[in-house]
């Protein structure tokens, strides 16, 4: 790496998850698998909801979109790592990087609102079942999904903005198979003070008020539960939270598990393939937990399929 500043750096290194030759075709086509299996099964979630009216409801309204924007989630990311791995090159140009960033930022938070606005529903649904239909219209909905997107949108607008005034070094490596905002800044030859305190602000913004808003709904939800004196209506009311809870675990879990291994550890490689379960097999398993632990989403898929297969 040459030393210097170059505030016109025109792209970056991309490291990856190896740079052992051998492993590249493993890794290709593990990771391609991984994104048509996310894509394909999102697409057939989404596709299960609009085609079936028993599911027009606000609990799968917001799943439709969840399901759309974890196939943006990881199309913003392993496409590009796939076209490298492919043409045997670790560039990625300085205005993909920016894209990376920007997309990346804005389909995570996305994740981030959606779940907490589904823990909001289910708490409407058990701890308000007599004004669910009147709390959770089609208007409220609506503009829960608008204000998040605006929301997220302005920050991830922020964090480019920002990241536009560092400086680089010629032939910056990134230690990551994606643009990381956090790796980046750190790897900025000027000054970060205002991008770090920008960074925690969001994580707190996007990570730590959304999960306690989840933590509250279901604090309600037990305490509801508990209340309850027949078993059979608390074992239906907590069931429609379990994929829910589910999603919430595994996105949370994941994405914790990077934070520490990132605080833990000083190895970037470990780093990286943490964050792999956070940004790879999360909105993969999505699909699966929605469709295997819901009755209603697995007889919509059915009646889909049968439909499908009669066509044929």
């Amino acid at each position: 790496m040459e030393a210097g500043n170059h505030t016109g750096v025109s792209e970056f290194l991309l490291l990856g998850l190896s740079e052992d030759p051998e492993l590249q075709p493993l890794i290709f086509g593990l990771f391609l698998s991984i994104y048509l299996v996310t894509v394909l099964g999102n697409l057939l979630i989404i596709l299960t909801i609009s085609s079936d009216s028993h599911l027009h409801t606000p609990m799968y309204f917001f799943l439709s979109n969840l399901s759309f924007v974890d196939i943006c989630f990881i199309s913003t990311t392993v496409p590009k790592m796939l076209v490298n791995i492919q043409a045997q090159s670790k560039d990625i140009s300085y205005i993909g990087c920016l894209t990376q960033v920007c997309f990346f930022t804005l389909f995570s938070g996305m994740d981030n609102c959606l779940l907490t606005v589904m823990a909001y529903d289910r708490f409407v649904a058990i701890c308000h079942p007599l004004h669910y239909n009147v709390i959770m219209n089609p208007r409220l909905c609506n503009l829960l999904i608008l204000i998040s997107w605006v929301i997220i949108f302005c920050i991830s607008l922020l964090h480019i903005l920002l990241m536009v005034q560092l400086t680089f070094c010629i032939g910056t490596e990134i230690p990551h198979f994606f643009c990381e905002l956090a790796q980046i800044i750190k790897l900025a030859s000027s000054d970060t003070l205002i991008n770090n305190i920008s960074l925690y602000v969001a994580t707190a913004l996007l990570s730590v008020f959304p999960l306690t808003g989840i933590l509250f709904s279901y604090s309600q939800i037990v305490s509801t539960l508990t209340r309850m004196s027949s078993a059979g209506g608390k074992y239906k009311a907590f069931s429609t939270c379990g994929s829910h809870l589910s999603a919430v675990s595994l996105y949370y879990g994941t994405g914790l598990g990077v934070y520490l291994s990132s605080a833990v550890t000083h190895s970037s490689k470990r780093s990286c393939i943490a964050s792999v379960m956070y940004t790879v097999i999360t909105p993969m398993l999505n699909p699966f937990i929605y469709s295997l632990r819901n009755k209603d989403v697995k007889g919509a898929l059915g009646r889909l399929l049968s439909r499908a297969s009669s066509c044929l």
